[in-house]
């Protein structure tokens, strides 16, 4: 691990959801994976905003986009957009065929009500 980063290249994603939207039925708007540990977590626009809570409860302050065609990292410590970083164990995305709002057959159709600005 690259400590004065907080980014580990060699961690695989926890899977290819939000653990804790997963976890209790939910869904998420887009996909955020921590760069220290693999967590992917649910974006800050999503109901759960379960990739800041991951950051609130652990201190990992790095996490990069785990959506398809997006390689850019956000680091939470410093509130900054990080263009490129290494690059972190397949996969870097969630299945193409999986939707954004996802996943397929949980997300309502009054979706766009509920993100978060």
């Amino acid at each position: 691990m690259t400590s004065h980063t907080g980014i580990d290249p060699a961690v695989l994603p926890s899977g290819t959801g939000c653990v804790e939207c997963d976890a209790a039925g939910g869904w998420w708007f887009h996909l955020r994976r921590c760069a220290a540990c693999g967590h992917i977590g649910c974006c800050d626009s999503s109901p759960g905003q379960h990739a800041t809570g991951h950051y609130r409860a652990t201190g990992h302050p790095v996490v990069q986009s785990f959506e398809p065609g997006e390689d850019w990292f956000w680091d939470y410590a410093t509130n900054e957009v990080r263009e490129s970083g290494p690059e972190l164990a397949p996969p870097r995305s969630h299945p193409e065929d999986q939707p954004s709002p996802g996943p397929a057959g949980r997300v309502p159709e009054d979706w766009a009500r509920t993100l978060r600005r």
